[in-house]
């Protein structure tokens, strides 16, 4: 299935990367990573950082599957609110998966400044407003919470909210914590940056038809028959490593999003913070290279590519509804719209390491609306794992955590 239609706007924004290199013989590493997308480059820069062997496989082009289609928004706050997510999981847990998602925005800030590159890595504010009087009631119980693990969080009423970012709604929480960033940009530099400083191999428009487990490892086979012996597998391939697990852990839904056309500094709001509301699906706000804006959401519980890409035009319509609605003085006018599929979980927190029985493969599954941030650290599980360093950060994120429900 594709991953995405329309056009993303990373993909105007950025050079298309030709990277060519089909696997055409066998090959052996210690650890193949099946996907080259976000998740993929940052499992290899951990990798690749503790002098590990690995070697990256994707059946597309570095980079052009869901990871392109992400408006990459960077986030401690998980899907599920924690005043919910201590309900499904332990409490223990839950505050554990905020505070991870928390340093985790930072430790992506210090993989880009150790390779001495930025993806547009900005550092924003963060708004999560009232959609209505029962968001309303949410947020005041979630900062309750959040302020009882000293988690940062301000809590802003009407007037305050309206008179800060010109948004009438009942209330809403503000952090100073968030940041927003090129996927694309990061991950495709990740990439070229360890082929050239750490022999790191990637062999894009290879399709890993077969997999078998053996002794010390694994055998992998191509759809065209060629065979990559490794001591260890990452799967970092989004919804499609569902293929790889023995049963499903994730539910696919469709989202879409729109970029603006170039917009004056003077209509946009505040710090150009990040902007989501408590309502289900919510929409998300985010702006782009300083003067665009980007608007993301209306999702869809189903996984039909054709279905998803027929309403395109409908959800685009929708979302400038609904962004006109809520700053009816900005000149919003979409430059760019596109659809995608991702996976989201039931208590939306990913799942990270190995399935129980089977050490020798590794799953980077950074699902839902912190992807990138889930994919950091299961990039750091993964490669202390292998070096052998104890973390229990797969008792919070593991096929096997603890659920109430």
């Amino acid at each position: 299935m594709d991953l995405y239609s329309g056009i993303p706007f990373w993909l105007a924004k950025n050079s298309l990367n030709n990277y060519f290199n089909p696997l055409e013989s066998d090959h052996s590493t210690y650890v193949a990573i099946i996907g080259a997308g976000i998740t993929g480059a940052l499992a290899a820069h951990e990798l690749c950082s503790a002098g590990i062997k690995c070697t990256v496989i994707d059946k597309r082009s570095i980079t052009t599957g869901s990871s392109v289609a992400s408006t990459a928004l960077l986030q401690y706050e998980i899907d599920t609110p924690l005043c919910k997510l201590v309900d499904m999981v332990d409490e223990d847990s839950a505050v554990r998966a905020y505070r991870e998602c928390l340093q985790s925005i930072t430790d992506i800030e210090n993989v880009f400044r150790k390779v001495r590159f930025n993806p547009d890595f900005e550092r924003v504010s963060s708004v999560y407003y009232a959609s209505d009087e029962e968001g309303f009631d949410l947020i005041q119980e979630e900062y309750k919470i959040r302020k009882k693990y000293n988690l940062p969080v301000e809590f802003l009423g009407e007037k305050e909210l309206d008179k800060k970012y010109g948004i009438k709604a009942p209330g809403a929480l503000e952090n100073h914590e968030s940041a927003q960033i090129d996927s694309y940009k990061a991950a495709t530099h990740l990439f070229d940056y360890h082929m050239k400083k750490s022999n790191l191999e990637v062999f894009t428009h290879t399709k890993i038809s077969e997999w078998k487990p053996e002794k010390e490892g694994y055998t992998l086979t191509t759809e065209n028959g060629h065979k990559i012996n490794c001591k260890y597998v990452v799967i970092a391939a989004g919804f499609e490593a569902g293929t790889f697990l023995p049963k499903k852990v994730m539910d696919l839904t469709s989202t879409y999003a729109i970029v603006s056309d170039p917009v004056e500094e003077k209509y946009l709001w505040k710090d150009h913070s990040l902007i989501w509301e408590t309502k289900e699906p919510y929409i998300y706000i985010r702006t782009a290279d300083k003067n665009r804006i980007i608007v993301g959401g209306e999702d869809e519980d189903f996984n039909d590519a054709v279905k998803r890409d027929g309403l395109l035009r409908e959800k685009t319509a929708t979302l400038e509804k609904k962004f006109h609605k809520l700053f009816p003085d900005i000149p919003f006018k979409t430059d760019m719209a596109w659809c995608g599929t991702f996976s989201t979980t039931k208590d939306g927190l990913p799942f990270i390491g190995t399935w129980p029985g089977k050490d020798r493969m590794f799953f980077a599954l950074g699902y839902g609306g912190n992807g990138i941030t889930f994919s950091m650290i299961a990039a750091q599980i993964i490669r202390n794992k292998l070096t052998g360093i104890e973390d229990d950060r797969e008792t919070v994120f593991g096929f096997e955590r603890k659920s109430k429900n």
